[in-house]
């Protein structure tokens, strides 16, 4: 087996059909909980809102109920949408998080409003300028962890903390500014795959050193549905992809029941998007899948991936991400 690289968790905090957000938030903790116990690196949750299936639209909150119940797994936000907040209160905000959890919190940074454009207006963002304003937004957020005096006013809690910083990016653009920065990178490959390798390239070759990174480093996000045979792996898949093709035809729902023979009751559009979206996959029994992540890492040279298992029911989503444990593991 070959050295395996560090993996990561990505919860989106699903919540299932028949299932309410408490329901959600006690499965995320269970899940980080397990997933500190099997190895893994990071717990992240993205922010969404007005996802009728998505849990974590207040995602500083829900990181801080799932670091108290954990003791050494990171966790952090993957990502937190910069446009929709002010760069003080998220340095507020992570300034808390990591006195309150020390050596232990991640901010992820993503710059698309993690929503459509009626619920980013209800977010009193400036839908014209804020996206353009990122990179300046980021500076800003950096400098109130590092305490600087460019800045009139301090962030209390968070300067002088011990806060890594990360871009999330699902095209060229977070590449480069990453790179510029000398930041850590994580690609949203699991759901935006497209350029993937020309950002990886890009971000690589165009690198800076800063007091955080002195080399590239590079989170791919990968999905995982394993289960303890092919067949039971593609019916648990089913979920997340019925959780795409709703979402992409502006119907989007709770995480619904897996479906047999799914794929088969799509028009060729529907499956197109599905193939091209969810490329970055595996799915299948444990070797199935351990040949799916090989491949996959040799292919990319990442340093890290983000395993995200967007399945129906909570025990066979555990098992999924066990499972991917085990090979991380090589056990």
């Amino acid at each position: 087996m070959m050295d395996m690289i560090p993996f990561s968790i990505l919860d989106l905090a699903p919540i299932t059909e028949g299932s309410t957000a408490a329901d959600s938030f006690r499965n995320s903790l269970d899940l980080a909980q397990h997933g500190e116990r099997w190895g893994y690196n990071r717990f992240w949750l993205a922010e969404h809102h007005g996802m009728p299936g998505i849990a974590s639209a207040a995602t500083a909150v829900l990181m801080s109920h799932v670091a108290n119940g954990t003791s050494t797994i990171r966790i952090g936000a993957g990502g937190i949408m910069l446009p929709n907040h002010s760069p003080l209160v998220i340095a507020e905000q992570f300034g808390t998080l990591a006195s309150l959890f020390p050596g232990r919190i991640d901010l992820g940074l993503g710059r698309a409003p993690g929503s459509d454009h009626t619920t980013a207006r209800a977010l009193r963002r400036n839908l014209a300028s804020d996206a353009d304003e990122f990179p300046q937004d980021v500076v800003e957020l950096m400098d109130y962890f590092a305490g600087s005096s460019r800045r009139q006013v301090r962030a209390v809690p968070g300067a002088g903390l011990d806060v890594p910083v990360w871009i999330l990016g699902s095209s060229l653009f977070g590449a480069q500014l990453a790179a510029a920065l000398g930041l850590p990178y994580a690609f949203a490959s699991h759901f935006a795959p497209q350029m993937m390798m020309q950002a990886i390239e890009i971000y690589r070759a165009t690198f800076r050193p800063s007091a955080q990174l002195d080399k590239p480093h590079v989170m791919l996000g990968f999905n995982v549905f394993a289960a303890d045979t092919d067949a039971e792996a593609h019916l648990r898949a089913t979920s997340m992809q019925q959780a795409f093709v709703n979402l992409r035809t502006g119907n989007p729902t709770k995480l619904k029941p897996p479906v047999e023979g799914y794929l088969d009751l799509l028009g060729p559009a529907e499956r197109g998007m599905l193939d091209s979206v969810l490329s970055c996959s595996a799915i299948g029994s444990p070797a199935t899948v351990a040949q799916q992540l090989k491949a996959f890492i040799e292919r990319t040279g990442a340093d890290e991936l983000m395993i995200t298992s967007q399945i129906f029911d909570h025990k066979a989503r555990l098992r999924s991400y066990e499972i991917t444990a085990d090979i991380q593991r090589g056990s």
